[in-house]
């Protein structure tokens, strides 16, 4: 048992367990600021152009009892306990995920191209060797020879 502690305490403090929660708790902030920035930034306008449209209000309200109950806003139809389909919600979570999506890739990309510029470049000029050691007199000869023209010996 003492082991699986020592273990663990291990993952914790010495592998990327830290960097992991660092990261999410920023991911989650981040989330937070390209939410409110969707909501209160982006859209307001967005259905101002479009007829003065309020996207977090649009949905659908689904029948009960075969009959369509019309309500004033979605708060309104929760509060009547009606059944909604919200897609102006939906709208709206879905362009904050293409942004958060967005920036992520923008992010990996510069991280890959970061770690491409430190690792070391191969170098393709390089050609193949022509020419090998003589094990006999270490003399350098040609890399298809079978005898060594120095000293004679079989290769």
């Amino acid at each position: 048992m003492a082991g699986f502690f020592k273990e663990f305490k291990e993952f914790a403090v010495k592998s990327n367990a830290i960097d992991m929660a660092v990261g999410i708790i920023i991911g989650a902030a981040f989330g937070k600021i390209v939410d409110s920035m969707v909501k209160d930034i982006i859209m307001p306008p967005f259905g101002w152009i479009m007829g003065k449209v309020d996207f977090s209000n649009l949905y659908l309200s689904l029948p009960v009892e075969g009959k369509i109950e019309t309500y004033a806003s979605l708060e309104a139809a929760k509060a009547a306990g009606a059944v909604t389909i919200n897609y102006g919600v939906f709208i709206n979570t879905l362009i904050s995920f293409l942004i958060v999506a967005f920036c992520v890739f923008l992010m990996i990309k510069a991280i890959n191209k970061l770690k491409s510029n430190l690792e070391p470049k191969a170098d393709e000029s390089v050609a193949e060797p022509t020419t090998k050691q003589c094990p006999k007199c270490f003399s350098e000869i040609s890399i298809k020879a079978t005898k060594c023209p120095h000293c004679t010996a079989d290769i």
